[in-house]
């Protein structure tokens, strides 16, 4: 996709005139945690408030606490911007977030450009079609050029064993043990063949959404939507789903699951993969990434080796790895704007937001300041090569340091491959530049499977479909109280019941999983299921997407 030029003189105009109107500082709560947020004192941020008169006092919640939103609600007390991500209808529900809509239409131009084909994704839902949040955690047009997920090996266990096909669990589960068997230690300690991170939340990453991967859905969150009828159950009564947990059952007890996955937290998991002694993980390169940087960093060019390449790995050849299908603008998740604000404040943080929507705020965002953090060659805005081993190999630090990349969240913005009215690309991830960030591992051993990137291997959007209601785990739950009983009733069940099943002797596994599935079938949540159907085919009729 490709947008159209940057915001008009009027808006850079607007921008101003907030500026000399004096400093404002927003308050912001994000659900999210953030620990690189260094109060805007990095360099993007400090040229937002340069730019805008806008700092923010961002609280950020700590290490996946999800209790702060309800504790607003019965307070009463409210930050001025808000990113709740799932709660999003307790704040509706208390009259907390105010209705967009109308400051949108007049006030925000880059936004209106930004969102004009998919405005009705913004809608909060069929009954009540206001704008409470700005969808800012998925980039407008979105391509994604490269894969973060599916299952890791370690990239000296590829090469060791003369980089064989990894396509399917049977693949995997061989290569993990044959390099197992030649090297029971790595550095002298005890070699890791496979480990998990189950820490709280990260359970979902980790363990079960791995299930529906596996077997061939795309991600949508705790539920299993027929295409054809809409109709949603929890993914986990899919027969095939057990297999896969039965595999899981079959690593742990023949020693190959590391025995902490259940009980280590994630600092636990991250020194285990920044020692190199890991050969596989089955995650998002999101939650690992800074363990991999101490590898990356490493002088040894067998360090430099133990991190992971991804392969779109699934229970047999018969299903293929969702993990690229078409989802269009997902909308859901974003940030939004409270009552604690005046009109006048109101205005304010809309034209803020907007100023960020604009190509000067995009480029700002995504690429850093212009002679510091990249440079324009001929035309072509390029990253050079000390800042591009920065990002690379000290990552933390580099954020902190200059925010690049790190106020996207709360920005409206474009996704990857959407290029601007110059032909450049608004963010950095771009086939190119995704291939000059790899480490020299990574490229020769993308070169051993023939190809250039890890997405590569990942079977392409044309041959997966479409989905016509997004991203499920995007949507806002339904608004009814029963639900969200049930619901929490249901992840209570499956967060005790998986890891069970897994730890458990080969005989006891079915008894247990089967007993799981007795629980999810009680009466409350069959009906919390059906008011997931419900929304499902509410918000296909909304945004006019149906068959």
């Amino acid at each position: 996709m490709t947008a159209c030029g940057g915001g008009s003189s009027s808006d850079s105009d607007s921008a101003a005139a907030d500026v000399e109107s004096g400093p404002i500082e927003f308050s912001l709560f994000s659900a999210d945690s953030n620990s690189n947020w260094v109060g805007m004192k990095d360099a993007v941020g400090a040229a937002i408030t340069e730019k805008t008169g806008v700092t923010l006092a961002a609280e950020y919640a700590i290490g996946g606490d999800t209790q702060k939103v309800s504790l607003m609600v019965a307070s009463g007390e409210y930050p001025d911007l808000i990113m709740p991500k799932g709660d999003t209808s307790k704040l509706v529900d208390a009259g907390a977030l105010i209705d967009l809509t109308d400051l949108i239409d007049k006030y925000a131009p880059n936004i209106k450009k930004m969102y004009a084909e998919d405005m009705n994704r913004l809608k909060y839902s069929k009954d009540d079609q206001s704008i409470y949040i700005i969808p800012t955690y998925t980039g407008v047009g979105q391509t994604s050029f490269d894969a973060g997920g599916g299952f890791e090996l370690q990239l000296e266990v590829l090469k060791e064993l003369g980089y064989p096909e990894i396509r399917t669990l049977d693949d995997y589960e061989k290569a993990i043990k044959e390099y197992y068997a030649k090297n029971p230690t790595i550095n002298g300690q005890p070699t890791i063949p496979l480990t998990l991170n189950a820490d709280d939340w990260k359970i979902m990453i980790g363990v079960t959404n791995p299930a529906f991967l596996a077997t061939g859905l795309p991600d949508n969150g705790e539920f299993y939507i027929n295409p054809e009828t809409y109709e949603s159950q929890l993914h986990y009564k899919r027969p095939e789903e057990k297999e896969y947990f039965r595999w899981l059952n079959k690593m742990y007890n023949e020693g190959l699951l590391d025995k902490e996955t259940f009980t280590q937290k994630s600092d636990q998991y991250l020194a285990k993969i920044s020692s190199g002694r890991v050969l596989g993980t089955i995650n998002q390169e999101w939650d690992y990434a800074e363990a991999e940087n101490a590898l990356k960093g490493s002088s040894d060019a067998t360090t430099q080796n133990r991190i992971f390449g991804h392969f779109p790995v699934t229970l047999s050849e018969e299903y293929k790895d969702h993990s690229f299908m078409d989802v269009g603008f997902p909308g859901g998740y974003g940030i939004g704007l409270t009552t604690n604000l005046s009109e006048a404040e109101q205005i304010r943080a809309i034209k803020f937001l907007d100023w960020l929507a604009s190509d000067e705020g995009q480029v700002l965002v995504q690429w850093g300041i212009e002679g510091e953090h990249y440079n324009v060659e001929d035309g072509k805005r390029v990253i050079p090569q000390e800042i591009q081993d920065r990002k690379t190999n000290d990552n933390v630090a580099f954020t902190k340091e200059t925010g690049i990349g790190m106020y996207t969240t709360m920005s409206p913005h474009y996704g990857d491959g959407v290029q601007d009215a110059t032909g450049n690309y608004y963010t950095t991830n771009f086939p190119e530049q995704i291939q000059n960030a790899y480490t020299q591992p990574e490229k020769d051993a993308l070169k051993e499977y023939g190809a250039t990137t890890w997405k590569d291997l990942f079977p392409p959007a044309d041959e997966l479909g479409t989905s016509d209601w997004g991203a499920a785990y995007n949507l806002p739950a339904p608004n009814d109280p029963s639900y969200t009983v049930a619901f929490q009733k249901s992840q209570d069940i499956v967060r005790k019941r998986i890891p069970e099943a897994i730890l458990a002797p080969a005989a006891q596994f079915d008894g247990i999983y089967d007993s799981m599935i007795e629980e999810l079938n009680s009466a409350d949540i069959l009906e919390m299921e059906k008011l997931f159907t419900q929304q499902i085919k509410n918000t296909v009729e909304l945004w006019g997407t149906g068959k």
